[in-house]
């Protein structure tokens, strides 16, 4: 695969991933008793950062609520949209780029650990990353009730736990589908070449131990 053939299947998956941000909330607002809180923009970035890596991820959650926000005018640009561009930069960053560097130096953890290690650490500092962010753009708003750590807590754990749920199932195991089946070998193999590296050396030492039994 050339490069340029690279930057294109690169490019297709970004936009297909931000196109995912932008639609998703509609299917999810249809649920009206809890749809907002399963997080939905925040599952293909998420995603995003695994599958191309801690740069787009990165650009994907940055632009997904600014440019739905400008599009569809939800969410609010102020303070919800911008607060969650970096909020959602994060969650992209962190997934791809701690995922690169637990597989590519702590080779002795399993890879589905890997995961949950980057995911959760994105979820955590996001969270912490959306209050500071969304504290410091409150006050660029008119009559803004003011932002506490109780709004903090309730508006970032306490009111967003069936998302919180629905990602520590879901992108996991899709994750762990798409490099077993080797659909992101084929689509990015630059990327990839992390995985499969570590994954050969996972197989190696099975190996060794059953030859050992």
């Amino acid at each position: 695969m050339t490069k340029t053939q690279l930057q294109i299947n690169k490019i297709c998956l970004a936009a297909l991933f931000l196109a995912l941000g932008w639609l998703m909330p509609f299917l999810t607002g249809q649920i009206k008793e809890f749809g907002s809180m399963l997080l939905p923009m925040h599952l293909p970035v998420m995603i995003s950062g695994f599958v191309l890596g801690p740069i787009y991820g990165a650009f994907i959650g940055f632009i997904t609520p600014l440019t739905r926000s400008l599009i569809f005018g939800m969410p609010n640009l102020l303070p919800t949209a911008l607060a969650m561009c970096f909020e959602l930069m994060t969650y992209g960053f962190i997934c791809g780029g701690l995922f690169i560097f637990l597989s590519k130096y702590v080779r002795k953890l399993p890879t589905i650990v890997n995961i949950y290690i980057s995911l959760i650490s994105a979820m955590i500092i996001g969270r912490c990353i959306w209050g500071l962010a969304y504290f410091l753009f409150n006050f660029a708003v008119a009559d803004a009730a003011p932002f506490t750590l109780n709004y903090f807590l309730v508006s970032g754990f306490a009111n967003a736990w069936p998302g919180i749920i629905l990602q520590l199932v879901l992108i996991p195991s899709l994750i762990q589908l798409l490099y077993s089946q080797k659909l992101i070998q084929k689509m990015l193999p630059d990327y990839a070449r992390v995985f499969k590296k570590w994954r050969n050396k996972e197989v190696s030492s099975e190996d060794s131990i059953n030859t050992q039994e």
